[in-house]
């Protein structure tokens, strides 16, 4: 199954995302959506799961979670926006991540893109997309195309939003 996760968009859809986001199976916002027409535009391309973050209203948080928790092809996720970064997890998600240790950990709001397995929780996938959005200090509007099967994460791949999308987005 293929995931498209985004993150802090800040009510602005990069017009590269449909094309970019093209067959995937499922899209994972981490919060700071902005407005709730991102999550529609969103769902006309694939089914659509989100988190709000500190700057969403109220019309995006009643859409919405604080913290998901799914699974995918066997694989259990969880997300947030504010999570933190390994070893310096947010106090609000360090407790759910050692009581109940996911296989991946998706969060947001650093603007910062980082995919990386940690040793605590061990061999967990932490995942920030980074931002896709133009709000905030970030040079580059990012992505992430995940592939997960049979109980495992099998691919990541980042994708920069501003450089020329490929003819084939599958690749």
């Amino acid at each position: 199954m293929k995931l498209g996760i985004i993150s802090d968009t800040h009510g602005y859809f990069h017009p590269a995302i449909p094309t970019y986001f093209d067959g995937v199976d499922r899209i994972l916002h981490a919060g700071d959506i902005g407005e709730t027409d991102i999550l529609e535009r969103l769902e006309e391309i694939a089914p659509v799961q989100a988190v709000w973050g500190n700057m969403d209203g109220p019309g995006v948080r009643y859409r919405t979670v604080e913290v998901l928790r799914t699974e995918v092809e066997g694989v259990r996720i969880c997300m947030t926006h504010i999570g933190g970064s390994p070893g310096r997890w947010d106090s609000r998600i360090a407790k759910a991540l050692a009581a109940d240790p996911p296989d991946i950990f998706i969060c947001g709001h650093s603007h910062i893109l980082r995919i990386e397995r940690v040793s605590n929780p061990p061999n967990m996938l932490y995942l920030n997309p980074g931002a896709a959005g133009r709000q905030g200090l970030h040079r580059v509007k990012t992505c992430v195309l995940l592939e997960v099967a049979e109980g495992s994460a099998r691919k990541a791949d980042v994708v920069h939003l501003d450089d020329k999308p490929p003819q084939d987005p599958s690749r």
